[in-house]
């Protein structure tokens, strides 16, 4: 039934202005606004919705994943436009936040609404 359909998906965020600013600026995707809600433009053609929600609570996984080829090199370059690495108890990170264990190399970081985001590599 579905299969055919240009299924999309969205999460929450308490500040449109400090998302647009975010996910536009220090993210570098395209953005567009439509109805007070925001459309981000990924790689490959994906858009993800982002609305607005009064209340809203973060996430507590990760909401949005970012393949990159050098995650040294993501992680430095969001370093410097003000981005900052998580940690999380049980995931040893190196000084960078990147965690080497099992899987991919990853790196953890929040939006301005407290979302969880991720840079990570394919070893």
């Amino acid at each position: 039934m579905f299969g055919s359909s240009k299924a999309f998906s969205g999460f929450a965020v308490d500040d449109i202005d400090a998302a647009r600013r975010f996910y536009g600026e220090t993210l570098g995707l395209a953005v567009t606004e439509e109805y007070g809600m925001l459309h981000l433009g990924l790689a490959g053609g994906a858009t993800v919705l982002v609305y607005p929600k009064p209340g809203h609570t973060p996430a507590t996984f990760t909401i949005l994943n970012f393949p990159v080829d050098d995650i040294d090199a993501a992680v430095a370059e969001l370093t410097g436009r003000g981005v900052r690495f998580e940690r999380y108890p049980g995931m040893d990170t190196d000084d960078q936040g990147v965690f080497r264990g099992g899987g991919p190399y990853i790196a953890w970081f929040t939006d301005p609404a407290g979302n969880i985001l991720s840079v990570l590599q394919e070893r």
